[in-house]
C-alpha cells in the first residue's frame, strides 16, 4: 500500500499543532502588516493579529512561498511515495495555481498532486480530513484526488460580518454603501458557492442575519443535499463565548449534528474583520 501525504495552507484553519497531531503539514500564509512580514501561527499569534487589526493597521495577504513548498514536499517524499496538497480555491488566492505549476515539475511530477477543490476555511479543513481517511483505507493518491475533485461543489458557507469596514477596504462595499449599512445597522449575509465569495442577503441586526443562514443551510441540508450526509460546521472571529452561543443555536436548529467549531483562518478574518460568524456544510464521502 502507498505512503501518503497530506499538505494544506493555514486558509484551512488547522493550526501547526494540530497539523502535527493528525500529520499534515500545514504551510503557513504571511501576512505584511505595515510592511513587516509575519508567518500565520509561526511568528504571528491570533492575539497578535487580533490586536493590530483593532490599531488599524495596514494588513495584507500573500500566497506561501514556493521555497516553503518546496522544502515541505522535498522531506515529505523522502519517505512517503506521493504527497496531496490541499490549498485554498484558485478563486480566492493565486496560491493554487503556484503550488499546481511546481508539482508539475521535476522532481514533483507524478508525485505531488495539488487539490483544485474550490474550498476555504472550514470546508477545505474537512478536505484534508476526507482524504486522510480515504489514504487511511488504501486508496491512492489518484483515487483520492478524483474524488476530491467530483465533490468540489458539495459544500456550502455562509458568513456574517459584524461591520462593514472590511469589506468596503477590500472594495466589495462603496464608503457611501458602508456608512448607510452602520447607520441602518444593515449586515451582509455573505455565501462561498465553488469559488468566489457573494452577497446572499442583507438584514437589519445581527440576530436577524443569523437566523437567515441557518435558513439558508436547512433549505441546503433538506433539498440541494437532500438524502444525503453532510458534515456540519460553525467558524467565527468573535469571542469564545459568542462562538459557543452560535453553537448552541446551531444544534438547536440541527439536533443530532456533530458540529465542529473552530475560528476562522487569520487570512479570512483579514478581509471580514472581528466579530463575524460561520455556518457551513459539506457531504459527507460515503
Amino acid at each position: 500500500m502507498a505512503k501518503i501525504a497530506v499538505t494544506t495552507d493555514s486558509n484551512s484553519g488547522i493550526t501547526q499543532a494540530e497539523g502535527k497531531r493528525l500529520g499534515v503539514k500545514v504551510i503557513p500564509t504571511p501576512f505584511f502588516i505595515n510592511g513587516e512580514l509575519f508567518m500565520e501561527d509561526i511568528t504571528l499569534t491570533r492575539e497578535e493579529f487580533y490586536k493590530r487589526l483593532d490599531e488599524d493597521a495596514d494588513i495584507s495577504t500573500s500566497q506561501p512561498s514556493p521555497g516553503d513548498l518546496e522544502d515541505a514536499w522535498s522531506e515529505l517524499l523522502k519517505d512517503h511515495d506521493a504527497v496531496i496538497h490541499i490549498p485554498i480555491s484558485r478563486g480566492l488566492s493565486t496560491a493554487c495555481e503556484t503550488a499546481a505549476i511546481l508539482a508539475n515539475d521535476e522532481p514533483f511530477a507524478g508525485r505531488v498532486f495539488v487539490v483544485d477543490n474550490q474550498r476555504v476555511s472550514v470546508t477545505q479543513r474537512q478536505s484534508v480530513f476526507d482524504a486522510l481517511e480515504m489514504a487511511r483505507k488504501g486508496m491512492s493518491a489518484e483515487e483520492i484526488v478524483n474524488v476530491l475533485m467530483a465533490e468540489k461543489l458539495e459544500a456550502s458557507i455562509y458568513i456574517t460580518v459584524d461591520t462593514l469596514k472590511y469589506l468596503k477596504k477590500g472594495g466589495r462595499v462603496t464608503a457611501a454603501g458602508a456608512a448607510l449599512g452602520a447607520v441602518l445597522n444593515i449586515k451582509p449575509v455573505l455565501q462561498i458557492q465553488g469559488e468566489k465569495l457573494d452577497a446572499y442577503a442583507k438584514v437589519r441586526g445581527m440576530k436577524a442575519a443569523r437566523l437567515k443562514m441557518l435558513d439558508a443551510m436547512e433549505k441546503d441540508i433538506t433539498e440541494r443535499f437532500a438524502g444525503r450526509r453532510v458534515h456540519l460546521m460553525g467558524a467565527y472571529t468573535c469571542t469564545e463565548e459568542e462562538a459557543a452561543a452560535w453553537k448552541e443555536q446551531m444544534l438547536e436548529r440541527f439536533p443530532g449534528y456533530e458540529i465542529d467549531m473552530c475560528p476562522l483562518s487569520l487570512s479570512v478574518t483579514c478581509h471580514i474583520g472581528k466579530g463575524s460568524v460561520a455556518i457551513a456544510c459539506s457531504r459527507v464521502i460515503e
